[in-house]
């Protein structure tokens, strides 16, 4: 496995290119839990991050081909950006919950709880020539505020 950290723009940004994993999403989960408690995030940016890299990791294990992606974690004036770039082209279907069923709220919830949730198609290289992923992002506002919850 591969990992890559590299801060960008003094510091305000963090990169990992990975394989997701099911066993390694609690890994992946503490490393942004630890990049944000370090740069004094709310308690509620935290809980929204561990749950949105739960649920973003997951899908790329569940949906995507190829399991390579890249997860982010950028730091834009106060607000906190979490992006999961994977190579598959099928973009997030979001639907409201079956709460009886065991699986499909995941999206729904973290939805919910970011202040801002979005993906869009982006293209990367192959040796074929370009081809089309996806970027998966949610963002908390405020989570490095002075008046953001400790």
């Amino acid at each position: 496995m591969t990992v890559m950290v590299r801060p960008v723009a003094a510091q305000h940004a963090y990169g990992w290119s990975l394989t997701a994993s099911a066993q390694r999403i609690e890994y992946w989960r503490a490393r942004v839990t630890e990049v944000l408690r370090e740069g004094k995030a709310s308690q509620r940016a935290v809980e929204v991050a561990r749950l949105g890299v739960s649920e973003l990791l997951s899908n790329v294990v569940k949906h995507a081909e190829a399991r390579r992606c890249h997860l982010r974690v950028l730091r834009a004036g106060d607000d906190v950006v979490v992006q999961v770039c994977d190579r598959s082209p099928r973009l997030p279907v979001i639907r409201r919950p079956d709460w009886s069923a065991e699986c499909g709220r995941g999206l729904w919830l973290l939805r919910e709880m970011a202040d801002d949730f979005g993906y869009m198609p982006v293209p990367y290289p192959s040796p074929e020539g370009l081809r089309m992923g996806k970027t998966v992002w949610f963002s908390c506002r405020t989570a490095f505020s002075e008046g953001a919850e400790a």
